[in-house]
């Protein structure tokens, strides 16, 4: 234990401080206990067992972290591979949930190869990084889109294809309400911001009897029900073209989106290697416990700030995701409005801060990325127009030779991904 966490249990400021980015990881990223039943619910899921699927993958997420990787991340479900599980595998492509359980549990194997192998090299030297940090931005913008939707803020237009909600709703009023305090919060650099927006919101929802026209069963009795959840792939339609077309999407999503984040937050590197495995490990567990794929929590960054270094940070999120099971029946009065992704989306979109906007070679791939996933509502379409459209301006500008000759093949799999995918 003493040789695991790099000696930081000899110091007892040391350890005091990674337990404090412990808790601090812990409440920046617990909003996703509730926030990802309701995604799932839109897939078909049963959000009063979703919800134990959640919390058991993230403990088991963070003990992995703990105790192979030794790193300061935080696995759970993430945002953003859940709105591509809901709705594009299944409300788009209309596979069932255990079809998609099944899709995430096949796309975790061979993330899992990819990160045991050498591709995980080949791989992250043929994707640029401005597609890189589009798909992290253009999930970022997804959902906005999803939260101010279900924060009944906009609807569909009568005149134009979207428009804003109505402002005298009182759902509509909560939700600018809790977006303003999640906000004030979060500036300020309150511990557990998003958290805390989440309580107080749902408090005056309380007061003033706002509620949800269906709201959620969360009970702890429920967990005797959760086994229903348990082992549920269902592989009757691997053959097919949207069976094939969604593990190959989704496989490009978590190698991506982990690779960049964990880039991009891991203070100490030499851990990438082990935190790149053990998260692609937690992927395929994920799906077997009935739930959607975990990836490495952005919000892992607020424990880092916090002197988060080794893995006891993980190991205190995982005894607080444990501790969470106790307040299920408390999480039913949350309303939706409550728990808008907007503020975590908009923090997404701060990736295209390291895009080269002067090379436009870069930048239109990358821009059809953001643009395409949540115009088209499918991350899968938008992930095909920019990767497909890299190559091509490469070729268009005479720079084809500073390719590798991966993103060529990338390129032809995404462009047969749109071709299929206009065949169904």
């Amino acid at each position: 234990m003493q040789a695991l966490f790099g000696g930081v249990l000899k110091d007892r400021r040391l350890w005091q401080k990674e337990i404090l980015a412990g808790i601090t990881a812990f409440f920046a990223i617990s909003y996703i206990i509730v926030v990802n039943p309701i995604i799932l619910a839109d897939a078909g899921i049963p959000a009063e067992l979703s919800v134990f699927a959640t919390i058991f993958s993230s403990i088991i997420g963070c003990l992995i972290m703990a105790f192979v990787a030794d790193a300061p991340i935080v696995l759970t479900p993430g945002m953003g591979i859940n709105a591509f599980f809901t709705y594009t595998v299944c409300v788009q492509m209309g596979l069932a949930w255990q079809e998609a359980i099944a899709i995430s549990l096949v796309s975790g194997l061979i993330f899992a190869y990819v990160a045991c192998t050498k591709w995980r090299e080949r791989i992250a030297h043929a994707v640029p990084n401005s597609l890189k940090c589009a798909i992290t931005a253009g999930i970022g913008l997804f959902l906005v889109e999803i939260g101010l939707e279900k924060a009944q803020l906009i609807r569909s237009g009568a005149n134009s294809i979207i428009e804003l909600g109505s402002l005298t709703n009182p759902m509509s009023l909560l939700a600018l309400f809790g977006l303003v305090l999640s906000l004030a919060l979060y500036l300020r650099g309150v511990t557990g911001s998003f958290f805390l927006a989440i309580l107080v919101t749902t408090g005056v929802a309380q007061v003033f009897g706002l509620k949800d026209p269906t709201p959620l069963d969360l009970d702890f009795a429920h967990i005797f029900d959760y086994p229903q959840l348990l082992l549920q792939a269902d592989f009757h339609n691997v053959l097919s073209i949207p069976f094939l077309l969604s593990v190959f999407s989704m496989s490009m999503i978590m190698i991506f989106e982990t690779m960049g984040l964990l880039e991009g937050i891991l203070p100490d590197r030499s851990k990438f290697s082990r935190t790149f495995r053990g998260s692609a490990v937690t992927t395929i567990l994920s799906s077997l416990l009935g739930t959607s794929p975990t990836v490495a929590a952005a919000e892992s960054a607020a424990g880092i700030a916090s002197g988060g270094r080794t893995g006891l940070m993980a190991l205190t999120a995982a005894v607080l995701f444990l501790a969470s099971l106790f307040f299920i029946p408390l999480l039913s009065y949350v309303p939706q409005a409550a728990i808008a992704p907007v503020i975590m989306g908009a923090m997404m979109m701060q990736q295209l801060q390291h895009m080269d906007f002067k090379d436009f070679s870069e930048w239109f791939p990358a821009f059809l990325v953001v643009v395409l996933i949540p115009l088209s509502g499918s991350i899968s379409t938008g992930l095909a127009f920019g990767f497909t459209a890299y190559p091509l301006l490469k070729l268009m500008n005479g720079r084809s030779r500073e390719l590798h000759a991966l993103s060529y093949g990338l390129g032809f799999l995404f462009l047969m991904n749109l071709v299929f995918q206009a065949s169904f």
